[in-house]
């Protein structure tokens, strides 16, 4: 059957995305890790598992002398975040590879200085599988786990690149413990709160090949200022053009 769309406007207008209607469809998961990794002028930028190319797009947008390659699996959807590229005004620096980031090499995407990942949540045999493909990609652990998502980096980075990942709190030992074992030393930690009463929902880590140890421990992000509340004006400033 064929998939329908629906579009979604970003940052005044200014970026436009569409994702299946029915498949798996991002979260502000997305959002939070586009903002979160420090960019660096010229940054070579790649997004494993891009999705709809949401995370690529919008790097690219906050960051107009980055260039940004997007790795998705999926066909159909490496097609959508095509189309989503050619939609919006920065083509030229936002490109996409279909392929297995297991078996991502640097020939296929040349020198990278910084990874984004957004690695599926559940390991597989846990919880319940979705019957859409997508949306049961994005969740568990059937295309690649942490341990890939975090290979690919030590793999594709030179020293002093940076991995940028979201990941479960309950998981944040297995993400932390992850990149040291794999030589990308954990820099800065913030955890993920749904609002000020709750518990972390999420942990973001930025990580540095082959850096010595020293983690940051930075203040708490609220995604709402209350639960059901408006979006903390951190986030709402993420969702806002640079300039206003």
């Amino acid at each position: 059957m064929m998939k329908t769309f629906t579009g979604d406007a970003f940052f005044e207008g200014r970026l436009k995305i569409k994702q299946h209607r029915d498949g798996y469809r991002f979260s502000i998961d997305s959002i939070l890790l586009a903002a979160f990794p420090r960019f660096k002028p010229n940054d070579r930028v790649l997004d494993l598992g891009t999705g709809c190319g949401v995370v690529a797009l919008m790097a690219a947008f906050l960051h107009p002398d980055v260039s940004v390659v997007g790795v998705e699996i999926q066909p159909e959807l490496a097609a959508l975040a095509r189309a989503n590229i050619a939609d919006n005004p920065f083509s030229d620096r936002v490109t996409i590879i279909e392929d297995d980031l297991r078996r991502l090499n640097r020939a296929a995407v040349g020198t990278v200085h910084l990874v984004l990942a957004n690695p599926p949540y559940h390991p597989t045999g846990t919880g319940r599988l979705n019957p859409d493909d997508e949306k049961a990609a994005a969740r568990h652990e059937i295309l690649g786990n942490l341990t890939d998502f975090i290979a690919a980096g030590r793999r594709l980075l030179n020293l002093g690149g940076r991995f940028a990942a979201i990941y479960p709190a309950e998981r944040g030992v297995d993400l932390i413990y992850g990149l040291r074992q794999a030589g990308l030393e954990p820099k800065r930690l913030r955890l993920v709160h749904p609002y000020p009463a709750a518990v972390a929902g999420q942990a973001l880590v930025e990580a540095v090949r082959g850096a010595g140890p020293g983690l940051r421990v930075e203040a708490p992000l609220y995604v709402r200022e209350a639960s059901g509340g408006p979006y903390h004006p951190e986030v709402a400033a993420m969702l806002r053009p640079p300039s206003t």
